[in-house]
């Protein structure tokens, strides 16, 4: 007797903690947003641009899937930071149909802009859904951003206040030529790279830089076990997770862990807006 209700005892137990971490991964963790700060040293950095803000937000994946209220709310915690510069690091909607050009407009009307630039890159899923491979959305999601006042950068650069921003367009979508994108890289401008995905940090056309180079794509996985990998990341070199990672070539890689969901579960992988504070290299 004691046997059983001691089984029956633990029965209860593992189905209560259960119920609870489902419950807590599904409602809670998707909207327990982290403003995580860092520093960046960058080399050639202006004098004036020491101790400016930088703000790095990706993966909103506004869509059907996921209350997007909570991005709006997230926005305006933003805004109050008054941010130098922000950068958008692609997967603005989860496209499915034309509500999310309707839906994307109207968070955007909450959009946070740098006091002295604002930049962005597409990813993946700005290219539709089934194969990255629609160019209509693209565009469409590109002027919608443009309208707010985010530079979407396909392929270019762009220099603004003394801080060079090179944006890569999406690795999977139908626009992604890398070497163009590079053609007229000077390793002398305070550089800032955009790329949704990480994975092009391993591709053979980085002509010697030297800088920050700032991804979202991964989600961190968006669930992972304490003191293990994520089961699941959408990338091939599987170190490109989550956060800083050391290149060992003069790049340093940031992977933002996303302030949106494709799906609402998260563990132990809270969503992110990153503040980067600039600062002189040693």
């Amino acid at each position: 007797m004691k046997r059983r209700k001691f089984i029956k005892k633990s029965l209860l137990t593992t189905l209560g903690l259960s119920f609870l971490t489902g419950l807590y991964s599904w409602q809670i963790e998707p909207f327990w947003l982290e403003f995580v700060h860092k520093k960046m040293p960058i080399k050639n950095l202006p004098k004036h641009l020491v101790g400016k803000t930088l703000v790095q937000i990706s993966d909103m994946h506004i869509g059907t899937k996921f209350d997007y209220n909570y991005i709006i709310k997230s926005l305006q915690k933003t805004k109050k930071l008054n941010p130098d510069f922000v950068v958008y690091t692609g997967d603005y909607t989860t496209y499915e149909s034309k509500l999310q050009f309707t839906q994307l407009k109207d968070v955007l009307q909450h959009v946070v802009l740098g006091k002295l630039g604002t930049f962005g890159v597409l990813g993946n899923h700005d290219y539709g859904h089934k194969g990255w491979n629609n160019s209509k959305v693209a565009d469409e999601i590109t002027k919608i951003t443009t309208d707010a006042g985010i530079t979407i950068l396909r392929n270019q650069q762009e220099e603004s206040n003394g801080l060079n921003f090179i944006g890569f367009d999406d690795y999977w979508g139908t626009n992604f030529y890398p070497k163009k994108t590079m053609e007229n890289f000077d390793k002398n401008n305070a550089n800032i790279a955009l790329c949704h995905n990480p994975d092009v940090c391993d591709l053979n056309i980085w002509k010697g830089y030297n800088s920050w180079i700032l991804s979202g794509h991964t989600h961190g996985g968006q669930v992972k076990a304490p003191f293990l990998p994520p089961l699941i990341l959408p990338v091939k070199n599987k170190r490109y997770s989550a956060g800083e990672i050391d290149l060992y070539d003069g790049r340093t890689l940031y992977i933002n862990r996303a302030l949106g969901c494709i799906k609402q579960i998260r563990f132990n992988v809270r969503p992110e807006i990153t503040i980067f504070t600039l600062t002189e290299t040693l």
